[in-house]
């Protein structure tokens, strides 16, 4: 039987769990996705943004994964007053989330390239992201 290779990291406690009964849902942990560094996206439902939304999320995970980015999380909104929204938060801790692009602000979808330098620079200012760093 194969195993997960996200299993031998896991914290003792849950391995512990695990290693009991992975199947005994009273032994489950729930995950605090707010305790990490965690990217929201916010996008008009009505306006069939979903695609591409999950673009970004994969995309974040790509360049930003496991620890750190903990959590990107996709929040469709199908209200007048949300249509034409696409927003994407920063939340990183306990502090307040911070607005990183709001396309109605900035004037359209962001460029991957630079949505990851903004989220780099609050996260991981030495990474290098390679092609999608600035040009000097």
């Amino acid at each position: 039987m194969a195993t997960c290779p996200i299993d031998e990291q896991a914290p003792s406690d849950v391995k512990q769990a695990s290693a009991h009964d992975p199947l005994d849902v009273s032994t489950f942990v729930i995950p605090e996705p707010l305790s990490t560094t965690t990217v929201m996206i916010e996008f008009c439902d009505r306006c069939r943004w979903l695609h591409r939304a999950t673009w970004v999320q994969t995309e974040l995970f790509l360049t930003f994964p496991p620890p750190n980015i903990g959590c990107i999380s996709l929040f469709p909104r199908n209200v007048e007053e949300t249509s034409g929204r696409f927003r994407v938060w920063l939340s990183i801790g306990n502090e307040p989330p911070k607005l990183v692009w709001d396309r109605k602000v900035e004037g359209g979808f962001p460029e991957l390239k630079v949505l990851k330098q903004r989220i780099r620079d609050h996260i991981q200012p030495g990474k290098s992201l390679g092609h999608s760093d600035k040009k000097e």
